[in-house]
């Protein structure tokens, strides 16, 4: 009966292939079906070897292709059924309800067995009824562990279709089959397909139509409300007053109001009595107190004097200038309230006008006077101050004037100390840059950079070399000075600078990206023979340049660039780089942590403090300054130092607040430059009223410990021109020698 039901497909031969067979669809087809049965011919052989009827393996998924096979390739047996087509019907119709029970037997008997051991239903031959899965309205996610995902109408499982290979999935890519949408149908598990008209129910969603057809969005309303008034036999209109019927209970209730009125029991519209104001003693509840030293008791009258009689002595009766000038004074700068008087006789004595007044004085002072003694705590106001050091204890500090370094032509606007403390780099407002030896003050080495002023003059922080960055317009010159130093330090100076020169060669261009807001290049035939290795240019006036630790970085700020106020560059790649894309105010000063890779940045009012690794913002420092001139890290790297042109120095605490742990105001004008020292407990603010203070600043280990915050010194040795002072400080690396710029065109060293 099997053999009967199941057809073994007719394999084609090379007469039966049709000459169209070599078309790209077809192609495709044959390189899915292969890809799919590759993996099964081996089982497909094995189980043909073994069974002794030639059953289909795939008889359901075959059925489909047996149809489009038997359509291609028509047969002699096909061709006469189609001939005796009319006749056959009736027949065919019985011999198919006798044999739907032996189909179901022999689909269960051939059905194919997964690799998991269980019955996928592939054997199944009934093509033309579609499976329901009949799990209800459940969520399907909870197949998703099963190899089954449901079951149908007789209880059997559903199984997940199975899954193609690699090459399947990038066939489905490049031949999209009609009606593919790329969504899974979670009753089945397998690929949602939409018919041609779901798909134009959802494009007409889609482009905001009608889905419905026939349906005319415009067609003639239908007016449920004519305007046709119709006589109607009710009306909403008001009741009128002649079918108002008078309550006689209410009747009753009035009368009994209006005889209470003529008898006088009733009283309309009666007039409130004034309200009398309240009095109370005071001293109604007053208890008599045991005698005691703490009580004190109410004070009492002083005796009356003789200018209070009514016949006073003469010498006590005014005279006319002194009523006259008793009675244009004020009432209280009066020493008394009255004016003795003289009368004949006790009776003419007139009532005196002040009596009220004085006794609500007197009762004010019984109500106002102590009752018990306190003890008063004598204490000095000075002792409540903290008691400082003395200055005699905290030396060494600089104190007065070693050496004075002159030869600069106008302001001498920045300095700074190398780090090996021998050499003392300055720079002014005619254009140069110099080089001192601190001992002697003589000028070793100088070089004229441009006609604009030098704004910043930095060593490079390392000891292997001697590199200096200066400022001048929007120029920022990295110098070596030579026949100073000895030659092998010299030629390693050289070498990080002109190191970059082959990096930034070899880095390849991207033209996507925004012009760098640096641009290196080698100097002028004449800077490069003076000592200038490499110019770095940049679009605004450089005001300020700040060295990392390490040395192959250098930060600089240009106050009028806005977004590119910050220019971070990079020595050993002649690189640079903004590290903001918009700035938060103006920017005044930048400065890097001296350990732990942070970047400080001070805008006229807040201190921001970034860090550079995770690229975010840490913390912003509110000192409540107007404007932000200067600022300073110690070198523990918890406490700032802030200098501001509204003449104050402030100090924070990191640990401890955003805002200034102490404030101090020592300067008559504007703060223009404040330093740590590296090694000591020392730290100075320069100001435009020419002097220099002195600070002892000792940062404790124990964190339950505040600053010590001790004012030392006043250095006084710069002149004031056209309202300039100190413009910058600078302390040397090992020694408390302090080093300070003036407006006066000379730089001094303290000790």
């Amino acid at each position: 009966m099997a053999g009967s039901i199941l057809k073994k497909r007719k394999a084609p031969t090379r007469e039966d292939v049709p000459e169209h067979s070599d078309s790209e669809d077809e192609i495709r087809q044959g390189l899915s079906n292969g890809a799919l049965n590759d993996d099964d011919e081996d089982e497909d052989s094995e189980a043909d070897s073994n069974s002794d009827d030639e059953i289909d393996v795939f008889p359901e998924l075959g059925s489909d292709d047996e149809e489009d096979d038997d359509d291609e390739n028509p047969s002699e047996d096909e061709e006469d059924e189609e001939d005796e087509e009319d006749e056959e019907d009736e027949e065919e119709d019985e011999e198919d309800e006798e044999d739907e029970d032996e189909e179901d037997e022999v689909d269960e008997e051939n059905a194919e067995v997964d690799e998991h051991g269980l019955d996928t239903g592939y054997a199944s031959d009934d093509s033309d009824r579609e499976e329901t899965n009949t799990v209800g309205n459940i969520d399907m996610s909870l197949y998703d562990e099963y190899p089954h995902v449901g079951y149908n109408i007789n209880g059997k499982k559903i199984m997940r279709p199975a899954k193609g290979k690699a090459l399947d999935a990038l066939l489905d890519t490049i031949d999209v089959p009609e009606g593919w949408t790329g969504m899974m149908d979670k009753s089945t598990g397998g690929d949602l397909k939409l018919s041609r008209e779901e798909l134009e129910i959802l494009k007409k969603i889609q482009m905001d139509e009608i889905p419905t057809d026939g349906y005319d969005p415009y067609a003639p309303t239908i007016e449920y409300f004519t305007s046709k008034l119709e006589v109607m036999p009710l009306s909403a209109a008001p009741e009128p007053k002649r079918r108002f019927v008078p309550s006689k209970h209410e009747h009753k209730r009035v009368m009994k109001i209006v005889r209470a009125i003529k008898e006088g029991r009733i009283v309309p519209n009666k007039p409130k009595e004034p309200e009398q104001p309240a009095f109370y003693d005071i001293w109604a509840n007053e208890v008599a107190r045991p005698d005691h030293i703490m009580n004190i008791p109410a004070p009492k009258l002083p005796p009356p004097t003789h200018d209070e009689s009514y016949n006073p002595p003469e010498e006590y009766l005014p005279t006319d200038a002194e009523k006259k000038k008793w009675e244009d004074d004020d009432p209280e700068d009066r020493e008394k309230d009255y004016l003795p008087r003289k009368h004949k006789a006790l009776r003419v004595v007139p009532g005196y006008d002040r009596f009220i007044n004085e006794r609500f004085e007197r009762c004010l002072d019984l109500y106002l006077a102590p009752r018990v003694r306190r003890n008063k705590l004598n204490i000095d106001p000075e002792s409540l101050l903290p008691k400082l050091p003395s200055p005699e204890q905290l030396r060494p500090f600089p104190t007065v004037t070693a050496t004075v370094y002159r030869g600069h032509v106008g302001r001498v606007r920045s300095l700074n100390v190398d780090p090996t403390g021998v050499w003392l780099a300055t720079g002014g407002d005619d254009g140069t840059v110099r080089v001192w030896e601190i001992i002697s003050g003589r000028e070793v080495w100088k070089i004229k950079l441009a006609d604009e002023a030098v704004n910043s003059v930095k060593w490079r922080p390392t000891q292997d070399t001697s590199i200096i960055a200066a400022a001048a317009g929007d120029d920022m010159y990295l110098i070596v000075p030579p026949s100073i130093f000895d030659p092998e330090r010299e030629i390693e100076s050289r070498k990080v600078l002109e190191h970059g020169y082959g990096t930034a060669a070899n880095a390849t261009k991207d033209p996507l990206k925004k012009e760098p807001p640096g641009k290196w290049t080698k100097p002028e035939e004449k800077l490069a023979a003076e000592g200038v290795v490499v110019q770095v240019t940049v679009k605004m006036t450089i005001k300020h340049l700040a060295w990392h630790r390490r040395g192959d970085y250098v930060a600089s700020v240009s106050p009028e660039g806005q977004n590119r106020a910050v220019a971070i560059h990079q020595l050993s790649r002649h690189t640079s780089q903004t590290p903001f894309r918009k700035s938060k105010g103006l920017i005044q000063r930048v400065e890097f942590h001296p350990s732990r890779p942070i970047l400080f940045v001070a805008t006229q009012r807040y201190i921001r403090s970034y860090d550079l690794a995770k690229q975010e913002l840490i913390k912003t420092l509110m000192p409540g300054a107007r404007w932000i001139s200067s600022f300073d890290i110690h070198n523990g790297g918890d406490n700032i130092i802030v200098g501001a042109f509204d003449k104050r120095l402030l100090w924070h605490d990191m640990e401890l607040s955003t805002k200034p742990y102490r404030t101090l105001r020592y300067h008559e004008k504007a703060i223009r430059a404040v330093k740590y020292h590296t090694g000591m407990p020392l730290f100075v603010s320069a100001s435009d009223d020419g002097t220099i203070q002195v600070f002892h600043g000792m940062v404790y280990a124990d964190m339950m410990e505040n600053p010590l915050i001790v004012p030392l010194k006043i250095l006084r040795g710069h002149k004031v021109t056209q309202s300039l002072g100190v413009l910058d400080v600078d302390w040397h690396p090992t020694h408390c020698w302090l080093f300070s710029a003036g407006a006066d065109g000379t730089a001094r060293l303290w000790n």
